[in-house]
């Protein structure tokens, strides 16, 4: 049988891998685990320079279709090429170096045709890197509450540096007709924050997300991620991208007062990692200027991170000492 022909999948698991060697057999595996959903397995090389690609094409064909990219296009870039080939009604989003319960797209999707939405999110589980599991990302109780989560939700959600996680972490399944149809894709400019804006465009363009508040995808902790290491550049991607979606899309009052919040957010963020570029390169005036141009910038100064900062300063008052 032709594949076009083959019966449509519920689900099309997109699985975008870069030098995820280490880990791409958990989450294959993981995926092909569900339980009571049919499913493809796609997996997107985005160039890697390990044996990224030998690991996803030891899987046969029926199993796990692979996607080589000819060139490195970013996560964002990657997950397009996904979606591209994706067959399923409904999408998954897979990182390569986390994991899914089997249970989980089963019940996702259950609940999201119950209330006819367009995406549905679960909750999370955090595993750390030396595997200790730590409590559910979110507590019970706060996602029972918000059943659905709204543009203004979800924008409000997604303030910078004001909790160890926030909404933006959320893996959602999206309908993939609704993605087609509202010619949503990922912003293949943003190596952090991609996320955020498509399901922010979804919920704009109307879809309606559901919240499944049990455990279904398994959140691996790992140092040097791009997701938890923030640079000025990728704020200042962030910064453009919510400028061109305040552009492009309707909000109401609940969204653009949590717009004008998260934005602030960024701009204090912004003179914050400034800070941390001037005291790593020893310019204590620069880094003094820059506190006295942002002032509320000097609040993220009690963040964890402080400490080092902190540290790098006291170690160069010294050395100046001598």
């Amino acid at each position: 049988m032709r594949p076009d022909a083959s019966p449509v999948p519920d689900v099309s698991f997109v699985i975008a891998a870069y030098n995820a060697q280490a880990t791409l057999d958990r989450a294959i595996a993981s995926a092909i685990a569900q339980k009571d959903v049919a499913l493809e397995i796609i997996v997107v090389d985005d160039k890697s320079r390990d044996a990224t690609l030998d690991v996803a094409r030891a899987y046969p064909d029926d199993i796990v279709r692979v996607v080589a990219l000819e060139k490195n296009r970013g996560p964002g870039g990657a997950r397009n090429a996904g979606l591209e080939a994706a067959r399923g009604r409904w999408i998954a989003v897979l990182d390569s170096d986390d994991a899914v319960f089997p249970g989980r797209l089963a019940a996702m999707i259950a609940r999201a045709e119950k209330a006819d939405a367009q995406i549905a999110v679960d909750n999370l589980q955090v595993i750390r890197e030396d595997g200790i599991v730590e409590d559910a990302m979110f507590p019970r109780r706060y996602l029972e509450g918000l059943r659905e989560i709204s543009l203004a939700t979800y924008i409000g959600g997604n303030v910078v540096f004001e909790s160890k996680f926030n909404l933006g972490y959320l893996k959602p399944i999206f309908l993939r007709r609704f993605l087609d149809e509202n010619r949503l894709r990922y912003d293949e400019k943003l190596r952090i924050g991609e996320d955020y804006i498509l399901f922010a465009e979804a919920l704009a363009k109307g879809g309606r997300c559901v919240v499944e508040p049990e455990i279904g995808y398994a959140y691996h902790i790992r140092s040097g991620s791009i997701s938890r290491v923030l640079e000025p550049h990728h704020v200042e991607a962030m910064r453009k991208a919510d400028a061109a979606f305040a552009q492009t899309h309707r909000m109401d009052e609940a969204a653009r007062a949590a717009f004008a919040r998260r934005s602030r957010s960024l701009r204090k963020a912004a003179s914050f990692l400034a800070m941390v570029q001037h005291i790593k390169a020893r310019s204590p005036l620069k880094a003094i200027r820059t506190a006295l141009s942002d002032p509320a910038a000097v609040r993220h100064m009690g963040m964890p991170i402080a400490a080092r900062l902190r540290r790098m300063a006291a170690q160069f008052a010294v050395g100046v000492g001598r």
